[in-house]
């Protein structure tokens, strides 16, 4: 049994035809169990039914025919109990249904298991025999097994997958498909899919050695400048569509392309003997993996980037230029697996949305979209998409979902959204230079995040109060060494200078285990639980006080910065830094060059530093809740683990009265409590963390407008009030609840999402 079930899971894992690989699995299951039949029903909820769509030993006429009520049967007592089913004899138990025509009269035995993922019933697993008896528990647990191992593969294909011509009667291209992945850029759009060429793979290029290098490192510098010339003429065709701001992305793109860390690097493997595509391959490959693995959704974003510029020059290499884009529809919607800003390009006058297979709202392709004012759609998983090309598409960027071949209701639902949703764009603009001030007068500071120079435009187009998290990793890991103190100092001195006398809140160096530099690899085995934060700076001090050089350099003049210390978990790494600060005036002053001690914040990320958190507030000026990681270790929930991540939410009563006890421990110490993270960016929650006195709020750019919006729509008494009401309550739901209900009251029904 062991040896069978070990082949049916690896026919299943590398299937290109899933209903072929499940007819091959029920066939493999019936004879070794030694049974007169096996079948496969799957669960179809649009139908409220469960569909044969497997079988052996049943009337082959059945398979996608037959169909099975969820509410009768012992196929829906499996599912509806989600346990096995053992039972002597079928016929006897009251739940049992004849059913003519599928060819399994005189079976008596049954043996039945829920096919299972994240809590959903996917289907059921069956198993039956002539004989009146108890299948054995080596039986049992053997189609436990298939069934744990189907459920996943079943998952896997859910949602446009070839399965799908078995759950309904009519092929994918004409019935509606709704496909779930993340918000990438705000909006809803109707469009039409068009799917562009796809890009060439950098893990397929294999080692192979240079019959010349000097022709390859011609090859390769002509392809770097083809690419380079491209990115230009992408960002002077898109110039009518962005602000003036945005064209840095162009901008950051060309310089990462012509980063020494990259060519110098890949020149010089192609002098050691590799031809210039696997030079190239590698070098990005190298960068790709280290930002893959960061700890930080931000920085694993920009794998994105270097991979995007890294295709687009292997292309060259391969074939001198890309294929056209061809002709596209009047309103179309770029469907791909992955997404290039050259793509964008190729289509600004027609383009209406994107969706994206992979990626995140932090990729630079939805940066371009926000940008531009057209919603996407990133992460939908992988799946099929051939089949979708020239069809009627939903985008709802808000909920991150989309709809294929949408039926006339659903798509006169999405008109009225559309011209709602445009409603709202108009009032939020109007919002831009007002303060987040509620109606009773009380004014909470409102700023952005950002981590690249880049960001600085749309930062400060959303009406923000300053910068309230500047991440300082990207630079690092773009360069191919510790960055020097001129360079830092010039960095930052930028940033402070273009929203001076606004305030600007940099982080310092949060790198450390899973967030690795190309030039100082780390490798541990639980890396969460790591060398990284402040424990990997106090570690090594020389890079530590080269930051805060640089950082007190640039704050001279401007005079608006204020510095963080990142996953504090004791309050000796506290004193330990600001001695190091310390340190550093005073050898700027013995150096006679002119500095600024800004003010000092603490960030409280772990659980340890929430329960010292008066401790810690007064040793510093000011602390800063990091409610994305708090919240991620307070709950002990890996948000990017798709099996548990359901359970992420710093909603959660826990996380509330965690943050209202580092609030009373600031206050207690006379130090404000700002709140950064995802938690900011909720309209919602950002008016239960004014309520419960957090001095600041720092949410992402896009994020802005609206949750000014809810602030200015409320009263302070009236956010106390909500607080006091959530910190009662015992179920994250329960507080959802709870804050829609106050905003569709306060007639913001439009900020409302509900949680899945």
């Amino acid at each position: 049994m062991l040896e069978t079930l070990r082949h049916i899971a690896q026919e299943l894992s590398t299937a290109s035809d899933l209903p072929d690989a499940l007819a091959t699995a029920v066939q493999r299951i019936r004879d070794t169990l030694r049974v007169a039949a096996c079948s496969l029903y799957l669960a179809d909820p649009e139908h409220g039914e469960f569909v044969l769509a497997a079988a052996a030993g049943l009337h082959p006429s059945a398979v996608g025919q037959l169909r099975l009520n969820l509410q009768h049967g012992l196929v829906s007592l499996i599912a509806e109990r989600q346990e096995p089913l053992n039972l002597q004899d079928a016929s006897r138990h009251p739940r049992f249904c004849e059913t003519s025509g599928r060819g399994e009269d005189g079976y008596r035995a049954f043996l039945g298991a829920p096919l299972i993922q994240y809590r959903r019933t996917l289907g059921v697993l069956v198993a039956q025999d002539t004989a009146v008896r108890q299948f054995q528990a080596d039986e049992l647990n053997f189609l436990l097994a298939l069934a744990a191992q189907l459920a996943s593969s079943l998952d896997r294909a859910a949602g446009g997958g070839p399965i799908q011509g078995t759950l309904k009667p009519s092929p994918p291209a004409t019935g509606v498909q709704a496909l779930q992945g993340v918000p990438g850029a705000g909006g809803v759009a109707i469009g039409a899919v068009a799917i562009p060429d796809r890009l060439i793979d950098l893990d397929d290029v294999p080692d192979r050695a240079a019959a010349d290098p000097a022709t390859e490192d011609v090859a390769f510098r002509t392809a770097i400048a083809a690419v380079d010339a491209e990115l230009r003429a992408a960002g002077e065709r898109l110039a009518p569509l962005l602000p003036p701001t945005e064209q840095n992305l162009f901008a950051a793109h060309r310089l990462l392309l012509n980063s020494d860390s990259l060519l110098g690097e890949t020149r010089a493997r192609i002098r050691a003997g590799s031809w210039a595509q696997g030079a190239w391959c590698e070098t990005v490959l190298a960068r790709v993996r280290l930002l893959e693995q960061a700890d930080d959704s931000y920085l694993s974003a920009r794998a994105d980037d270097i991979r995007d510029l890294g295709r687009r020059v292997l292309q060259h290499l391969r074939a001198g230029t890309a294929r056209p884009t061809g002709s596209l529809p009047e309103r179309c919607v770029l469907l791909a697996e992955e997404m290039s800003v050259a793509h964008l390009a190729a289509a600004p006058e027609h383009l209406t949305a994107i969706v994206c297979l992979r990626g995140s709202a932090l990729s630079h392709v939805s940066i371009l979209a926000r940008a531009m004012g057209i919603p996407a759609v990133m992460g939908l998983g992988d799946r099929p998409i051939g089949g979708f090309e020239g069809c009627e598409i939903i985008v709802d960027g808000y909920q991150g979902r989309v709809f294929i071949n949408p039926d006339p209701s659903l798509r006169e639902e999405y008109r009225q959204l559309i011209a709602a949703d445009a409603e709202l764009s108009a009032e939020l603009a109007t919002l831009r230079d007002l303060p987040a001030e509620t109606r009773d007068g009380y004014r909470l500071p409102l700023y952005a995040k950002a981590g690249l120079l880049s960001d600085i435009g749309s930062t400060r187009a959303c009406g923000a109060d300053g910068i309230g998290l500047y991440r300082t990793e990207f630079a690092f890991m773009l360069s191919d060494s510790f960055p020097s103190t001129d360079e830092q100092c010039a960095l930052y001195r930028q940033i402070l200078e273009a929203f001076a006398p606004q305030p600007v809140v940099i982080r310092t160096l949060d790198i450390g285990g899973d967030k690795c530099l190309p030039y100082f690899n780390i490798a541990e085995k639980n890396p969460f639980l790591g060398w990284r934060g402040m424990r990997f700076t106090l570690d090594r001090p020389d890079i530590f006080m080269t930051q805060l050089r640089a950082l007190l350099r640039a704050n001279a003049g401007p005079n608006n910065l204020r510095v963080l210390f990142p996953m504090i978990t004791t309050v000796e790494e506290v004193d330990e830094a600001l001695r190091l600060l310390e340190r550093a005036q005073r050898e700027l002053a013995e150096d006679g060059l002119p500095h600024a001690r800004p003010r000092i914040g603490a960030m409280i990320e772990v659980p340890s530093a929430a329960l010292q958190a008066a401790q810690l507030a007064n040793r510093v000026d000011f602390l800063a809740v990091g409610t994305n990681d708090l919240t991620q270790y307070l709950l002990a929930v890996d948000r990017d683990n798709s099996r548990v991540a359901g359970l992420y939410d710093s909603l959660h009563p826990a996380m509330l009265k965690t943050i209202a006890h580092i609030i009373e421990g600031g206050r207690q110490a006379g130090r404000p409590v700002n709140l950064c993270g995802e938690m900011s960016a909720d309209p919602g929650a950002a008016l239960l963390l004014l309520g419960m006195g957090a001095a600041s709020l720092s949410a992402s750019a896009a994020a802005v407008p609206r949750v000014k919006w809810a602030i200015r729509s409320f009263t302070r008494t009236q956010a106390q009030a909500l607080a006091r009401q959530a910190l009662q309550l015992d179920t994250a739901r329960q507080v959802h609840r709870l804050l829609n209900d106050a905003l569709r009251r306060a007639g913001l029904g439009k900020l409302v999402h509900e949680p899945t």
